[in-house]
């Protein structure tokens, strides 16, 4: 029997690939929403357009039927947002918008709603040698993390109330082919072989490859024991600065001018200019602990974080012409 899984955010970086992956289960037909027309190849996917995601938006037309809901779609992260409330802003797209589908989809039948948050809800560093995980107390900081707990809490409640199960997914950040942001400036500014004081970063960061992740939620989608459950997700290899940026360098085949500059000069430096949270990001940890997936769900990252870092590198170095 032939299963309906409907992806918002079909367009972005990680709906893009998870409707792509989805696409080729033998029994499932996927409905990929997003605020743009588009196609898609597959005879399984059917694409549709909402006009934004907000309390007001009608879903019933695509809910039809519809098994799973994978909302990935969201008012994402902004580093210098210059809005005069963006708490609001990132509450009706991020709250108010994924709460008001989720009560249309339970209305509708849906078994399962996963919801994409973010590790940002558990807080913006660990203290080194600790780590985060997915049953610690809640510690949103900025406008978007709050926006996104908030969600959390009232997707909780709902399963509590109706007969759609929740899981919350918070990936930690997210990389693979056509990752953009700072991570793709990287690759960019090591590809040139541009110097960076970066030689002796003694943090840890948990990364994920889109692979991972999109297997993790693949997983959700049916295993009986994710249902109202909240799980972190990594690759299961943690990497310093240091590490993360030798490693790029050595699959872009570029030179690596790394320098061995102590922290302290470089958080000195970043603050007189001005940039000392986007120092604290580049030095800190952020470790997750994703011992609950293998213990509830059974789920090992299937990916190396070497193999995920390979794939990202030779996609960008045919893609990329900055």
């Amino acid at each position: 029997m032939t299963r309906k899984i409907l992806v918002t955010g079909s367009s972005g970086f990680l709906g893009t690939a998870l409707v792509d992956h989805l696409a080729h289960l033998s029994d499932a037909h996927i409905v990929a929403v997003s605020r743009q027309a588009t196609t898609h190849s597959s005879p399984t996917v059917t694409t549709a357009t909402v006009a934004g995601l907000n309390a007001d938006t009608s879903w019933q037309t695509v809910l039809h039927d519809v098994d799973t809901v994978v909302h990935a779609a969201a008012r994402v992260h902004v580093m210098r947002d210059t809005a005069a409330d963006p708490l609001s802003l990132y509450r009706e797209v991020n709250t108010l918008g994924t709460l008001h589908l989720a009560e249309q989809a339970a209305a509708a039948g849906v078994r399962r709603f996963i919801f994409i948050s973010t590790i940002k809800v558990n807080g913006e560093s660990t203290a080194r040698g600790e780590c985060f995980r997915a049953d610690d107390a809640p510690n949103p900081s900025d406008p978007y993390a709050i926006s996104k707990h908030e969600a959390e809490q009232g997707l909780l409640t709902l399963a509590k109330t109706s007969t759609m199960d929740v899981v919350i997914i918070r990936p930690v950040l997210v990389y693979g082919p056509g990752v953009k942001a700072n991570f793709l400036q990287l690759m960019r500014t090591l590809r040139r072989g541009v110097p960076l004081p970066l030689g002796s970063v003694n943090n840890a960061r948990s990364l994920v490859s889109l692979d991972n992740l999109i297997d993790l939620i693949q997983v959700c989608i049916d295993h009986p024991a994710a249902a109202n459950q909240v799980f972190l997700v990594s690759d299961g290899r943690d990497l310093s600065t240091t590490e993360l940026a030798s490693r790029l360098s050595a699959h872009l085949r570029a030179s690596c001018w790394l320098i061995p500059v102590p922290e302290s000069l470089i958080m000195l430096g970043a603050t007189l200019l001005g940039r000392k949270s986007a120092a604290e990001r580049v030095l800190g940890s952020l470790r997750v602990d994703i011992s609950k997936n293998r213990e509830r769900l059974q789920w090992q990252p299937p990916v190396s974080v070497e193999d995920g870092l390979k794939k990202t590198v030779e996609h960008f170095l045919v893609t990329d012409r900055a």
